[in-house]
């Protein structure tokens, strides 16, 4: 390793950085291996290749090393990647109270499927009540025809007496509200099996976005992607 030139050192290192399978981080802990490479990897060269390949700018030409502006690329860079840093940091940020909004607007509408389906289920309890009370007399008007102890009887005329309104039609209505209550009762299941299952999905998502405590904030939009389409133009260019 002593007996190869700067030179040759110094075209591995911006080879790696063209290619891509260098980055800031690489350069980084390639500075602390030795001094040689501290110095070298320090040099305003590289870091303007990083520069062009990690923040292009529309009207970007190719880096030169011996442009005025290239004394301080390191800083730059530095600077570039705070601001990016503090980008991503916010989007992520804003992603997670979106995502947070959404899952609260998941438990507001299964609450409300709840208090649904548990209104509907009461009223069902209720019209089968109420139904099973009209076939009770429904019997003991046609028990009343059917010769029997006079006590008994008696007690089947207070039940048909007791009744106000007609037996037949009111028993066909309470049956088809019934029916209606069942499918109604059958829709809210549905809903609420649904909701649940975007409810936990939203859940487990939001979890994954906010335990990244090693990684960057990655969030793929537009502008990330015109990034990567600039980035491998820029390689294929270099190339």
């Amino acid at each position: 390793m002593g007996g190869v030139p700067d030179e040759l050192w110094r075209q591995i290192l911006e080879m790696g950085i063209q290619n891509s399978k260098l980055n800031y981080k690489d350069l980084c802990c390639i500075s602390i291996s030795c001094r040689r490479l501290h110095r070298l990897s320090a040099e305003n060269s590289l870091w303007l290749l990083l520069l062009s390949s990690d923040f292009p700018s529309p009207n970007q030409q190719n880096p030169n090393p011996n442009n005025s502006t290239s004394a301080s690329a390191k800083s730059t860079y530095k600077i570039k990647f705070e601001r990016e840093k503090s980008r991503k940091v916010a989007a992520h940020r804003r992603a997670v109270l979106r995502k947070e909004s959404e899952v609260l607007e998941f438990e507001r509408k299964i609450r409300e499927i709840e208090n649904g389906l548990r209104q509907e289920t009461e009223k069902m309890r209720a019209t089968a009540a109420e139904l099973s009370n009209l076939h009770k007399v429904r019997q003991a008007s046609v028990a009343l025809n059917v010769w029997q102890p006079e006590v008994i009887r008696g007690r089947q005329k207070q039940i048909v007496e007791q009744s106000a309104v007609p037996v037949e039609s009111r028993v066909h209505s309470l049956e088809m509200e019934l029916k209606l209550c069942r499918q109604r009762i059958s829709g809210f299941d549905k809903a609420y099996r649904d909701e649940k299952r975007r409810l936990e999905l939203a859940m487990e998502q939001l979890a994954s976005m906010k335990y990244h405590p090693l990684r960057d904030h990655k969030l793929i939009n537009s502008g990330d992607k015109e990034h990567k389409k600039k980035r491998k133009k820029l390689k294929t260019s270099v190339i």
